[in-house]
């Protein structure tokens, strides 16, 4: 009897390893695809937004089924059923450096902006409406902007079984990681970060980046000491035998004469001109503002 129980057992976890193969995700989420948020220099109309909600009075921010007012009625072309996609401009709160050119090089790419919900409109007056959150991927405020919405594209996932952490350089359009979504600084699998290579330069939704770095460049600030990569001697070092005792060669090394590591890839969600918004889909360890993208 007991036999019987462990094969049922035993086949019911191969069946479940079976439909899990079946449904891995065939393309990003839909929390993916409307809450990735995007960095652009067009200018974004401005003009609709959310002027407060229902219990302003104790509510300063709107979750999904709170019902917010909107700034356009019917007057403005606004009908029941309208459906409006809330957007947030935001700035790093922090205001930290964490690799060379970060800040310069977002302020060439634009504005960033949040995706933080959509409304639908449920009644309509002459000069303003009352919308219903329908969802949210943060929070709604007053003074978010609203824009129509617009179905985005969900394009298709590939396999990582085939990924090559040794792939060489293909000569293609090279980038940055300049921060990730909302401004977080170390970013792994299913993380959204901001890159400066966007449509201008023919990046399309759907285009794959792979993620690298070059060994020991010290553009990064958060994860590596001076030529501790190398052979960097210090006062804590053995004399002429590297950091800690642990080695070092006679060739001076840097990042330019050793291999890169590749550590991860992802998807593009969505475009400007000058950036892109990719899904990691996949990487072999953390990955930081500072690491390079090319385009696969």
């Amino acid at each position: 009897m007991r036999g019987k129980i462990v094969l049922a057992g035993l086949i019911l976890g191969l069946s479940g390893m079976v439909v899990t193969a079946q449904e891995l995700p065939k393309t990003p989420r839909a929390s993916d695809v409307y809450c990735s948020g995007l960095v652009t220099s067009e200018s974004v109309p401005q003009d609709t937004y959310v002027i407060t909600g229902e219990e302003s009075e104790t509510k300063i921010t709107f979750n999904e089924g709170d019902y917010v007012y909107v700034n356009k009625g019917s007057d403005q072309g606004v009908k029941v059923g309208d459906e409006f996609s809330v957007i947030r401009s935001v700035k790093d709160p922090y205001g930290i450096e964490w690799s060379k050119w970060e800040f310069a090089i977002l302020h060439k790419m634009g504005t960033v902006w949040e995706d933080e919900g959509r409304v639908k409109v449920m009644v309509v007056r002459q000069n303003t409406a009352i919308g219903q959150v329908e969802h949210t991927c943060d929070y709604v405020q007053r003074g978010d902007i609203l824009l129509p919405f617009a179905e985005r594209p969900a394009p298709p996932l590939k396999s990582e079984a085939n990924f090559d952490r040794f792939a060489p350089a293909n000569g293609k359009a090279l980038a940055m990681v300049i921060t990730g979504k909302k401004f977080q600084q170390q970013v792994g699998s299913n993380d959204v970060v901001y890159v400066n290579l966007g449509n201008a330069q023919g990046v399309k939704v759907g285009d794959y980046f792979r993620i690298f770095r070059y060994t020991g460049t010290q553009h990064e600030t958060n994860y590596q000491t001076p030529r501790y990569a190398f052979d960097q001697e210090d006062g804590m070092a053995i004399p002429d035998a590297g950091i800690y005792g642990f080695g070092k060669v006679s060739t001076k090394y840097n990042w330019s004469n050793v291999p890169r590591e590749d550590v991860g890839e992802g998807i593009v969600l969505r475009t400007g001109p000058n950036s892109a918004t990719v899904l990691i889909t996949f990487c072999l360890r953390e990955i930081y503002p500072g690491d390079y993208v090319e385009i696969e």
